[in-house]
């Protein structure tokens, strides 16, 4: 069984910047594909970013291209999302999530799930 677990969450200012980490166990995690979604009050969830399991294939939701970089440090056993020139809409729940694939795309249904991170941008 995967294990994913967010962490970088937290409160910044409209145009700052954070980034999340989520840190993976279980089998062969480093082969598989990993992304973001996220949920904001009111809304579904909505695909952020996939990596593909070396890191050479990216993804991102139209709303977070240009703006949000996902990477991976396999060595690590850790994804990240470095989230600049953030929003107050990018105000959500961010989940960290695994695919069994060694590629994912906005289409591709996540396989795990974590618990989530809150990230807050205030206007």
């Amino acid at each position: 069984q995967v294990q994913l677990v967010e962490s970088g969450g937290g409160l910044v200012q409209t145009g700052g910047s954070l980034r999340l980490s989520c840190a993976a166990s279980g089998r062969t995690v480093s082969n598989s594909a990993m992304g973001w979604f996220r949920q904001a009050p009111g809304k579904e969830r909505e695909f952020v970013a996939a990596i593909s399991s070396g890191g050479g294939v990216k993804f991102y939701g139209d709303s977070v291209k240009g703006r949000f970089t996902i990477s991976r440090d396999n060595a690590k056993n850790t994804v990240y999302l470095q989230m600049n020139s953030l929003k107050p809409e990018d105000t959500a729940v961010y989940y960290c999530v695994g695919y069994r694939g060694s590629s994912a795309s906005k289409n591709s249904p996540p396989n795990y799930w974590g618990q989530g991170t809150q990230v807050t941008v205030s206007s």
